[in-house]
């Protein structure tokens, strides 16, 4: 049975897995801080007994300020993000191609590299989403959207001599815009299907600015945005809203962390189409419908936000 000792010192925490000798050896992930994880190993089913409560588990999760539990990283941060140190071991992951779950300003996330192909496409098979359907990305700051999309549209025709100036009163802030994607994002996230079918372009990407101290946190260290899809129960259209619960549901799906912010509350992000004119709220969530959009019950639609980010924050 495997052993967990834990060492503290002023500047370094050092957390040792050890097993059985006649268990093959692994790799370790070194990180900042003198913290060292042994690799991922396939998780164990866990059975899940009473899902909306949360002490159980809870009590199972909090006591480290880093937990592995078969093969899954636990960081219990604070929403205030006062301790970003403990989101290193989470940003070295991600470099290195791992697939987890971070908390935004309005719901919980399944994330990846947005240049790793093979996190994506384990990211769809975590969360069973075809290849068809697409995602949208986390993004630091407007310098990142720039880099990745066309950009916002100077006006729309109605009035509204600078849409980029009212968006910024918006950002960071619970909204999806659905801009025009540039030729730096890469191939594999504007075409969608896999290596063995004919890839379909899709030109049209979801972007989001989180305003969250732990999301943002984690993506000012990275070197790209992240792509993500929201975490919803895998039978029922239901967010799910408890990092404790997503932990034991998809952690042995294939998770390899999830960073705990608490628990959020069911109410998305608002998704507005900024590649048309005027800009249309597709999705009314957390974000105001302001004065400079128009609702898509206002105008004919041939289309619907399920249909373009199916699964946005």
């Amino acid at each position: 049975m495997a052993e967990t000792k834990m060492c503290s010192c002023s500047n370094t925490l050092s957390l040792h897995f050890t097993a059985a000798a006649a268990k093959p050896p692994h790799r370790v992930f070194p990180f900042a801080n003198g913290v060292s994880f042994d690799s991922l190993k396939p998780p164990r089913s866990r059975v899940l007994s009473m899902a909306f409560k949360r002490s159980p588990k809870r009590l199972k999760y909090s006591a480290p300020r880093f937990t592995k539990e078969d093969g899954l990283l636990y960081v219990e941060a604070d929403p205030s993000g006062g301790d970003s140190w403990k989101l290193d071991p989470v940003v070295q992951l991600l470099k290195e191609g791992a697939v987890g779950v971070i908390p935004t300003d309005t719901l919980y996330a399944i994330v990846c590299h947005l240049k790793s192909h093979s996190a994506i496409e384990r990211l769809r098979r975590i969360k069973n989403i075809e290849p068809s359907k697409p995602l949208s990305i986390l993004c630091h700051s407007l310098r990142d959207i720039d880099i990745y999309t066309t950009g916002f549209p100077c006006g729309d025709g109605h009035g509204h001599a600078n849409i980029f100036r009212a968006v910024k009163h918006c950002l960071p802030g619970p909204y999806t815009f659905i801009l025009n994607a540039s030729k730096e994002l890469p191939k594999h996230c504007v075409r969608y299907g896999t290596t063995t079918a004919k890839y379909a372009t899709r030109k049209n990407v979801g972007v989001r600015i989180p305003d969250d101290a732990i999301c943002q946190g984690i993506l000012e260290k990275m070197d790209a945005p992240l792509i993500s899809t929201s975490v919803k129960w895998p039978k029922d259209n239901e967010w799910m809203i408890d990092p404790v619960v997503i932990a034991d549901i998809y952690g042995p799906e294939g998770l390899d962390f999830v960073v705990d912010g608490g628990v959020r509350v069911a109410d998305p992000s608002t998704v507005v189409d900024m590649t048309g004119v005027p800009p249309r709220v597709i999705r009314q969530g957390k974000g105001p419908k302001l004065d400079w959009m128009v609702a898509e019950d206002d105008i004919e639609s041939g289309f619907h936000a399920e249909d373009l980010i199916p699964s946005a924050t």
